[in-house]
């Protein structure tokens, strides 16, 4: 303590389970600081998860089913990931087969560019399906 006090610095306990326990002479303000620091850098080169949305319906027309393939591959080749949703009202219900359909028709349309994270299951009255793109794809 008086070998620290007389630096001008602090005596911080590095190790209290070692016996004899570690101490070291540190200033320790600019050690939180720059402990911060790495912390802040660290958290800006991480890499942000961005999952896209498209919607189907179970009678969604082959055009409007081109366009939006067109917008799945675009975001793939971004490196997003892409949730693909046929919703189902009413009577629909009962063709869930044409959403199921729909589904592995996309999967196999955007198969040289996506992998399928998630194959083709119901959450209530929805048919979702997560494509993730291939890791040579990704590019930001």
């Amino acid at each position: 303590m008086e070998r620290a006090e007389a630096v001008g610095l602090d005596l911080v306990e590095v190790s209290p389970n070692a016996d004899p326990p570690v101490c070291r002479i540190m200033d320790y303000g600019k050690f939180q600081y720059e402990k911060s620091k790495r912390a802040k850098e660290a958290k800006k080169k991480q890499a942000k998860v961005v999952l896209k949305t498209i919607q189907f319906r179970s009678d969604t027309a082959e055009h409007d089913y081109q366009f939006k393939k067109r917008h799945a591959e675009e975001f793939l080749g971004h490196g997003w990931k892409v949730k693909a949703e046929v919703r189902f009202k009413g009577r629909e219900m009962l063709h869930t087969n044409l959403g199921k359909l729909m589904l592995q028709r996309l999967a196999e349309d955007v198969a040289e560019i996506a992998d399928v994270e998630q194959p083709p299951r119901m959450e209530t009255r929805v048919m979702l399906m997560i494509l993730t793109p291939k890791s040579s794809q990704k590019s930001s």
